[in-house]
Parts: C-alpha cells; structure tokens; sequence
C-alpha cells in the first residue's frame, strides 16, 4: 500500500489507485485463506483494511475543504 501512495500523483490519483490495490489485496486473500494459509490472509486483509482507512480519510479531509476529490 505504501508504494502505491508513492505513485499517486494527486489525492485523486492516490484514492483510485488505494482502492484498486485493496481490491487486488483482497482477492489474493481470499485466494490464501482457501489454500489454507489463513494467517497470512488475515494479515494481508488487515493491513488493506488499514490502507483503504487511510485512503478513505483523505478522501473525507479533501472533501471537507475543497470539494469531492474523486470525479
């Protein structure tokens, strides 16, 4: 999650690319939990669960002060 913030060139840009990577996060995490490797999926959900927090509250800091950042 971290190296997908660095490549957002925006908040915009930074949001899209959070979610895509929580999305892919997820997926593989349910893929691990199925092999049975349920530790490392619950670790790999938590922390795009911490990453999609993150994302959502500059979202909700962007939209306070100048206006909805995602369109």
């Amino acid at each position: 999650m971290g190296l997908v913030g660095v490549l957002g060139e925006s908040a915009r840009g930074y949001a899209w690319l959070t979610i895509a990577a929580g999305l892919v996060a997820g997926g593989v995490a349910v893929g691990l939990a199925r092999s049975g490797d349920r530790g490392v999926a619950a670790g790999v959900a938590i922390s795009a669960g911490f990453g999609l927090a993150v994302a959502i509250g500059l979202v909700v800091q962007r939209w306070a002060t100048t206006g909805w950042p995602l369109w």
